[in-house]
């Protein structure tokens, strides 16, 4: 098996991760290419190669991070980020995913690739893995409900499947589904076989095509050194760091590329109080409560304050430039 290291020499800080050092460490790659020896490697193998490394990176000053804390925080624990999570598709409460997915197959599994590109086609996620590069990241990750984690993700810059499917010049926005199976997802079934949920499943999110591209935007196959938990989204799943939480799907099923912008289920549901981008932004509100500061999750329950794009500003504003922050939630 090739692996490919890269030093990591843009010096990116990140306000959760400790221990200081840890800034500068190498950024690792799996480069997977078919009539390679990785052509039979195992998932668990390719995550493996990663190890504990990681790649630190959001755009934080030094001030900044002194400026909202004064201390390096540590990533959240594993077993808080493994119990922790909404997860419709198994329930409402925050324990509900990992309660209720025991048993839960992720392999097979294959994802449809339709809309605006070259070719359709559908593949199964390990197929998709022999031909995408592997790294890991350490992202900070923000809830639409005012609490925050530190995760270290395992999987692929979104870009390199975008490159693999050649969108047509059409394509401008990115669509993403659940899979929808009330089998492996009980709350899809509901009562007796009816959906009691309050949510139109299957469940769909979506980006423009510029954020899609962005390489700060993956898709994770795996946390903490190890596969994705079906609580976590497994087997593949959305990962925006400067976004809300509720915009990061969870087991894709079916990636299209559209020509016009989606509505997406939470802005099918309830526009008034969830938008099309889902930006971190502390100067604008949910309705119902602000979003000025969270709840680091795993820190003792402390508030810290929340930074604009969740900290990623420098990395992304300028996709937003002309727009009203205000229409970007």
């Amino acid at each position: 098996m090739e692996i490919k290291n890269y030093k990591n020499t843009s010096k990116q800080e990140c306000q959760n991760i400790t221990p200081e050092e840890l800034f500068y460490q190498r950024r690792k790659f799996l480069k997977l290419g078919i009539g390679s020896l990785v052509a039979t490697a195992s998932v668990e193998q390719l995550l493996a190669q990663i190890g504990g490394e990681s790649f630190m990176y959001r755009a934080m000053s030094k001030e900044e991070m002194i400026k909202i804390n004064g201390q390096m925080l540590t990533n959240t624990p594993e077993e808080i980020a493994t119990s922790y999570n909404n997860f419709y598709e198994f329930g409402y409460s925050k324990s509900d995913p990992k309660d209720k997915s025991k048993g839960f197959q992720a392999r097979p599994w294959e994802i449809s690739i339709e809309g605006e590109v070259e070719k359709p086609f559908k593949i199964l996620v390990d197929g998709l893995l022999k031909k995408m590069s592997l790294v890991e990241k350490v992202y900070c990750f923000r809830c639409v409900e005012a609490w925050s984690m530190v995760i270290p993700w395992i999987g692929f810059e979104l870009r390199e499947l975008i490159d693999y499917v050649k969108p047509t010049k059409e394509a401008k926005f990115v669509r993403f589904t659940t899979l929808y199976d009330p089998k492996r997802f009980p709350m899809q079934g509901g009562f007796l076989g009816l959906n009691t949920s309050f949510l139109d499943f299957p469940y769909q999110e979506s980006l423009r095509l510029d954020e899609a591209n962005h390489p700060l935007t993956m898709l994770a196959v795996g946390m903490y050194g190890k596969k994705l938990l079906p609580q976590n989204g497994a087997p593949i799943r959305l990962v925006v760091p400067w976004k809300y939480g509720y915009k990061m799907i969870k087991s894709i099923s079916k990636i299209e590329f559209l020509k016009e912008q989606p509505i997406s289920t939470w802005e099918k549901e309830n526009p008034k109080e969830y938008g099309f981008y889902g930006n971190v932004d502390p100067q604008v509100s949910h309705p119902r409560w602000s979003q000025a500061s969270e709840r680091v999750i795993g820190q003792g329950g402390g508030r810290t304050p929340t930074l604009y794009l969740n900290g990623y500003a420098k990395e992304v504003e300028h996709l937003y430039v002309g727009l009203d922050r205000a229409k970007l939630y």
